[in-house]
C-alpha cells in the first residue's frame, strides 16, 4: 500500500539532512512518508524513522532532463498520492508535483508557487531546519534534525577505530576539512591537527574522496608530533558511516558544510568555521554550546549564498585569518581537550 504522503526535497546534501524535523512533523500527522531525494543522499534517509520509502532521482546525471522528469512523474502518479510537501524552491520540484497529478501541493511562496495548492511564507529569519517546519505548520524546535545508522553502520566504524586504538571509549577530534565550495575550506586543518596532537588528543578526518589528499596531509601532520594516533576515513566511509562515526567524536571541527548538519543530528559537539557565509544564512550550528567562528569587521562577508570557488576578491580573508588559536581555544572551551591536556 502506498503512502499517501510525499515530500520532495533534491537541494545540496545539508539541506536534506535539515529537512528531516519538517519528514518528523509530516509522519506525525500523515504517517510515514516516501521521499524524492538525490541518490547522494538517499541512504541517510533509508533509516530515519518517519520514511516508508526513498526514491533516487538523479536530476544531473541518469535522470537530467525532460524526459527524466516525466518519467519519475509517471512513476509517482502510480502510486496516488494525496499530498506533496515541497520544500525545496525550484521549478523542477514545483512541476514534478504537477506531473505526477499530486492533489495537494504544499510549498512556500515564492515564484513558482502558482503551482502549488498550499502556498506558506517561509520565515526570514532563524535556523534552516526551524524554517522548514513552517511548511508543516509547526513550531521552531517542534522536531530537531536526527540521523539513524544502522548496526553494521556502527560494526564498522568501531572496527575503523579500533584499528588505530581508539576503541574502549578513547576520546577523539574529527576534522572535515571538505566542501564543494572552495572558499569555504579552512587552510589551516593540518596546524590544527598538530596543534591537538601536541595536547594528546587524536585526530580522524571525515571526508568524501575529493577530501582524500587533505586528510592524508592532516594525518602526516599529527604524524610529525609523534605523540597520539590519527587517521582519514575520507571516501571510505559511507555518509551513515561518517554520522556514526562524527556521533562517537567528542567534537567535530567543521566548515560550512554538510558534516556540520551530521554532527547537528547526531548530537555531536561543533565547532564551525565560516567564510565567505554567515550564521544569519541559518545554516549554523543549531543547538546552544555549539560554536561557530567567523571573522567580524570584513566588509566583503559575506560574499555570496553559498560561498563560490574562489575568492570574488583574492585575499580569502575570512579564512585565512581565522587563526589556529581562536580554533584551538574554542576546542578548549567547550572541555574537548579536558581529559587529555
Amino acid at each position: 500500500m502506498s503512502s499517501a504522503t510525499l515530500v520532495v526535497q533534491t537541494a545540496f546534501l545539508g539541506d536534506v539532512v535539515l529537512t528531516t524535523p519538517l519528514l518528523s512533523a509530516v509522519a506525525a500527522h500523515h504517517g510515514p512518508v516516501d521521499v524524492v531525494t538525490t541518490p547522494l543522499a538517499a541512504p541517510l534517509l533509508e533509516t530515519h524513522p518517519s520514511v516508508r520509502n526513498v526514491i533516487a532521482y538523479d536530476k544531473r546525471g541518469g535522470d537530467r532532463g525532460w524526459t527524466g522528469l516525466r518519467k519519475l512523474a509517471r512513476r509517482l502518479r502510480a502510486e496516488q498520492y494525496k499530498r506533496a510537501y515541497l520544500p525545496h524552491r525550484s521549478l523542477r520540484t514545483a512541476a514534478l508535483s504537477v506531473l505526477a497529478r499530486i492533489p495537494s501541493r504544499i510549498g512556500f511562496s515564492g515564484r513558482w508557487s502558482f503551482l502549488y495548492t498550499v502556498a506558506r511564507p517561509k520565515p526570514a529569519l532563524g535556523h534552516e531546519s526551524d524554517r522548514l517546519l513552517a511548511l508543516a505548520d509547526e513550531a521552531p524546535g517542534a522536531y530537531p534534525p536526527h540521523l539513524r545508522p544502522t548496526a553494521e553502520d556502527e560494526r564498522v566504524v568501531a572496527d575503523v577505530l579500533a584499528e588505530i586504538g581508539l576503541d574502549g571509549g578513547v576520546p577523539f577530534v574529527a576534522l572535515a576539512p571538505g566542501s564543494i565550495w572552495g572558499s569555504k575550506r579552512w587552510p589551516y586543518y593540518p596546524e590544527l591537527a598538530h596543534r591537538l596532537a601536541a595536547k594528546g588528543m587524536p585526530v580522524v578526518v571525515v571526508g568524501g574522496p575529493a577530501d582524500a589528499d587533505e586528510g592524508s596531509q592532516i594525518v602526516a601532520a599529527v604524524a610529525a608530533a609523534q605523540r597520539v594516533v590519527a587517521t582519514s576515513t575520507c571516501g571510505q566511509l559511507t555518509l551513515r558511516q561518517s554520522a556514526a562515526l562524527i556521533a562517537r567524536a567528542a567534537l567535530l571541527v567543521t566548515n560550512d558544510s554538510a558534516p556540520l548538519h551530521l554532527a547537528t543530528a547526531m548530537g555531536t559537539r561543533i565547532v564551525a568555521l565560516f567564510g565567505p557565509t554567515v550564521t544569519e544564512f541559518g545554516f549554523g550550528p543549531l543547538r546552544a554550546g555549539d560554536v561557530a567562528l567567523g571573522l567580524d569587521g570584513l566588509q566583503c562577508r559575506p560574499c555570496s549564498p553559498h560561498g563560490p570557488q574562489r575568492c570574488p576578491l583574492g585575499h580569502h580573508r575570512c579564512m585565512r585569518e581565522l587563526t589556529v588559536e581562536a580554533v584551538t581555544r574554542a576546542i578548549e572551551d567547550l572541555g574537548a581537550l579536558r581529559r587529555r591536556s
